[in-house]
């Protein structure tokens, strides 16, 4: 930030003036600002009734002042015109707050690495926040690559490239661990496979050698079964046509008894 814009910066509050108040001591300051000020040293009211002291902020000077207050300081008219013409004009090259209209980014906040207003400080998300001057910040940062080159020394570049050098054969040792384990496996479950192959064979054999001895032994039952539905068929269409023919050639050893006959000794 420009001197220009330094001289209208509250240094309590590092927001543009807002009502600048003159104390004795010919330093400026926000009548805000020095409310707060005043606030925080009202114990002196107890003391000193008609006048009430005030420390500069600036100078550290004690200043009395009347009994009403900052309200009895002077207006800085001056410093409120130039303000206010600075304000009416445009300013390219001056990087303003996104949140608090036309006011600078003039302050470092630490904990957020970011630059702020005083507004941010005071009434924003930045309240209470560590802070340091923008030149001083500016400074600090500017120094920080020196810094950092002055401790990249060949020693510090020995030790990045051996750790470099261990974390790959590290790698490299548990990557053969995880290659060997998985060979491991895949054998185990070929064997389990193998196991199991022959497993099935066997059961399908087993399996296949009952099927065997149950057709060995239902099938000739089964074959038997129908060759006596066969006869009985037989034996009914015999007993329909021997029914029709005359009593004289009716012959004296029925058929139908040879078959039941049959049927019997076949049982």
């Amino acid at each position: 930030m420009h001197n220009f814009e330094d001289e209208l910066t509250c240094p309590i509050c590092y927001s543009i003036f807002e009502d600048p108040r003159v104390l004795p001591c010919s330093h400026t300051f926000c009548r805000n600002c020095l409310e707060n000020v005043l606030q925080a040293s009202g114990n002196f009211y107890i003391w000193r009734p008609l006048r009430i002291p005030l420390k500069c902020p600036n100078c550290r000077s004690i200043i009395e002042i009347a009994p009403t207050g900052i309200e009895s300081l002077p207006v800085n008219f001056a410093l409120r015109a130039i303000i206010e013409k600075y304000q009416q004009e445009d300013h390219p090259d001056i990087v303003t707050c996104p949140e608090h209209y036309r006011q600078p980014l003039n302050v470092y906040c630490l904990l957020d690495k970011k630059l702020v207003c005083g507004h941010c400080l005071t009434i924003g998300q930045h309240h209470g926040h560590p802070i340091d001057d923008l030149q001083s910040a500016y400074m600090k940062e500017k120094d920080t690559p020196e810094k950092l080159l002055e401790q990249l020394t060949d020693t510090h570049w020995t030790d990045l490239t051996r750790l470099i050098e261990k974390l790959e054969e590290q790698k490299s040792h548990s990557e053969k661990m995880v290659q060997g384990d998985k060979e491991v496996v895949l054998q185990y479950f070929k064997e389990l496979s193998d196991t199991l192959e022959q497993k099935k064979k066997i059961f399908l054999t087993a399996l296949c050698d009952v099927g065997d001895l149950i057709n060995l032994e239902y099938t000739p039952q089964i074959e038997r079964v129908k060759e006596i539905r066969e006869q009985q068929l037989e034996l009914v269409t015999l007993t329909t046509s021997l029914q029709e023919e005359p009593p004289l050639k009716f012959p004296y050893m029925p058929r139908s008894v040879q078959y039941i006959n049959n049927l019997e000794v076949n049982t």
